[in-house]
């Protein structure tokens, strides 16, 4: 009998040959070839501290530097045009210049939102601001949310705009971490305001913009599958990825991923806490994250794609078909380009990530060889 399971054992590896070489959807298969079927390139390391990376409808790529720059960056040759150097913002620690998104009408309402850190009489603080691109700058200041906390670290921040054209906003608790479950405090929270800064009749508590609470540094944030999937830095333990619901309280400090050790059940139950969909300890600082659905890299599909700071890696999250599961994650370019601020898809499928390590920092293309 032995030839004929030898045989047997010949022709299963010719198929399983032949099924990786047309791309087959096997996820076994699709995870054999992985890391060969793609490629990166460096597109451009004029950078100094990036924290935003996004598309915008010109085909261009959008990026904020924590110093205050706002600049546009052809995905072509990586040519870096400054459109603006905001004079009030303060760097310190990490804060500054940080979250930015794009009106989702742009080519008829020409609007950028930005979150940056300045210097407000003496107290270091946080503000979402809109201006009007009018070809090549930024003009017409608006300030839409103003006094939020900031301190020189745990200010969020990313922004993020809904289908039914809500902006959404993470703060971080501003490093007193009890501010996170109070509800007269803006930080610690996901926030939620009219695109002309005005608070949504729908909100949780009227006249607030207070979405959800109980968050400790959300640095990531992003819409896909009637969603909101956000990324958040624990403390020593407990990074998290959360899909984030009206009015929930998400425990920090009083919980720290799943409700699972101590008081964390009780207080879980007491206070409707929702609980993350995956979770890391030892930490490994999560930031910027988007969602990944085209065909140019098959296998990263219905996924997640969170950049890292500390452990220095683009993670990719697989979902469940509904997408409110985790079903694996993959490691890719583990310490290669250092630590990792933010992704963003492009509507081809090339994927661009950028780095923060200081000057010279890069923005790096992933494609499909």
């Amino acid at each position: 009998m032995k030839p004929i399971y030898a045989l047997a054992a010949t022709l299963l590896a010719v198929m399983l040959t032949t099924a990786c070489s047309k791309n087959s959807s096997n996820k076994a298969q699709d995870e054999q070839v992985t890391d060969s079927e793609l490629t990166t390139q460096v597109l451009t390391q004029q950078l100094s501290f990036p924290w935003e990376i996004l598309w915008g409808p010109d085909n261009m790529l959008w990026v904020t530097e924590r110093g205050g720059k706002i600049s546009r960056v052809n995905p072509g040759n990586g040519q870096v045009s400054l459109l603006l150097n905001i004079a009030d913002v303060k760097s310190v620690g990490e804060g500054g210049l940080l979250g930015m998104v794009l009106h989702p009408d742009f080519a008829n309402t020409p609007q950028v939102f930005v979150a940056y850190n300045y210097d407000k009489n003496g107290t270091y603080t946080e503000k979402i601001v809109r201006y009007t691109y009018n070809g090549g700058s930024l003009i017409s200041s608006v300030i839409l949310l103003d006094n939020i906390q900031a301190a020189n670290n745990h200010n969020g921040c990313r922004l993020a705009i809904s289908p039914d054209a809500k902006l959404f906003i993470t703060t971080g608790d501003a490093t007193v971490a009890s501010q996170a479950q109070s509800l007269n405090s803006l930080s610690g929270k996901i926030l939620r305001i009219n695109l002309d800064g005005s608070i949504p009749a729908d909100n949780p508590s009227a006249n607030s913009p207070i979405w959800s609470y109980g968050h400790r540094n959300a640095q990531g944030l992003v819409f896909a599958n009637n969603r909101l999937y956000s990324s958040e830095h624990g403390n020593t333990t407990d990074d998290e990825v959360n899909i984030i619901q009206k009015g929930r309280n998400f425990g920090w400090p009083n919980v720290e991923g799943y409700c699972s050790t101590g008081n964390e059940p009780a207080f879980c139950s007491t206070n409707n806490v929702a609980e993350p969909i995956q979770a890391w300890s030892p930490t490994i600082a999560p930031s910027g994250i988007d969602y990944y659905n085209n065909n140019a890299i098959p296998q990263w599909k219905n996924s997640l794609l969170l950049a890292v700071l500390k452990d220095s890696e683009l993670l990719q999250l697989k979902l469940n078909d509904a997408g409110d599961r985790v079903e694996k994650v993959n490691t890719y370019y583990k310490s290669t380009y250092g630590r990792l601020r933010d992704v963003c898809v492009a509507p081809d499928g090339r994927v661009y990530m950028i780095t923060s390590n200081g000057n010279n920092d890069k923005i790096v293309v992933v494609s499909k060889k």
